[in-house]
């Protein structure tokens, strides 16, 4: 029996298996639906896709640098536990490679690409990790840096992966300070969240909004004073430019204090650690992944749980 390209789509939407495994299971069969369903079931690919509803907010977040190729990828499961297993972390370490090595456009292109040392590609290999390990497994996110300088960062076995992009002139590349540097802005970084580079990085739209914000409270400050109208908003434009010292302070690497030396700026100190070395460094970009940031955790209703296994 002929399949077409709507049969394939259904069983798709029946199972919510992929579509290669999907138009392999009606050629199997004959384009028989019925059979195609139990066949994939066989083949353990319908039961891993009942984990999909399932939230994976745990995992691990990974950085490295792999042939000169700066990477950071973050990798959900289930649970914490999950997140140690040695097929966990060797799938998360492939997925690493894998982004090196095809630098593929978003997560739907590097689900496509082949996993590392098989003839699957990721989708396939997530999809056997998932029936092995029994657990929801989900590539979220990642980066890639192929020009440059990079610096990789993994906090407490993969809670935040950080990668720093720097460029630095050829006169010191070898030397270790430079290293040393890019691990202690990655430890910056992972501590402190900076959301930008440097204050020319703001979102337009982001500082225009707290500028808004600051100059009203300014305002609201002034009341009390009984001041001119003009002399007390020229008074709030100054206290709206420290303030927003402040606030590029808080978001901006660059600007922030450096942990090591609070007296001075990140950008102060590389700076310093340049001169210091008789080259040039600047850092370029960054990016810092936790594991399950913005992911919204579900709290079990044990009660509720109870009482529909009562029915």
């Amino acid at each position: 029996m002929a399949f077409t390209a709507t049969d394939v789509k259904k069983l798709r939407e029946m199972t919510g298996v992929g579509m290669m495994d999907c138009k392999k299971a009606l050629a199997a069969n004959d384009g028989d639906m019925d059979k195609a369903v139990e066949w994939l079931r066989q083949k353990g690919l319908a039961a891993a896709q009942k984990k999909a509803g399932r939230i994976a907010a745990e995992g691990m977040a990974y950085a490295d640098v792999i042939s000169g190729v700066g990477v950071v990828v973050e990798v959900n499961a289930e649970t914490d536990f999950v997140a140690k297993n040695e097929l966990f972390v060797e799938f998360v370490h492939a997925v690493a490679q894998a982004v090196a090595d095809n630098d593929p456009a978003d997560v739907p292109a590097l689900m496509a690409c082949k996993y590392p040392g098989s003839d699957m590609t990721i989708e396939q290999a997530q999809q056997e990790k998932i029936l092995v390990i029994g657990e929801k497994i989900s590539v979220r996110r990642f980066a890639r840096y192929s020009a440059g300088y990079n610096v990789p960062y993994v906090h407490m076995g993969g809670r935040i992966g950080v990668m720093v992009n720097m460029e630095i002139s050829d006169n010191i590349k070898d030397k270790p300070e430079v290293e040393e540097l890019g691990k202690d802005i990655a430890m910056q970084i992972a501590a402190m969240r900076p959301i930008y580079l440097d204050s020319a990085s703001v979102d337009a739209e982001e500082l225009e909004k707290e500028k808004s914000i600051q100059m009203a409270k300014a305002m609201e400050e002034n009341k009390a004073k009984n001041l001119p109208e003009d002399k007390a908003k020229k008074i709030a434009e100054n206290m709206v430019k420290g303030r927003l010292n402040k606030f590029f302070e808080e978001i901006c690497l660059l600007n922030q204090p450096f942990v090591k030396e609070n007296k001075i700026t990140v950008e102060k100190h590389v700076q310093a650690v340049a001169k210091q070395l008789g080259g040039t460094i600047a850092v370029k970009a960054f990016t810092r992944f936790e594991k399950g940031e913005g992911i919204e955790k579900k709290e079990d209703d044990f009660a509720a749980e109870i009482a529909s296994m009562m029915k």
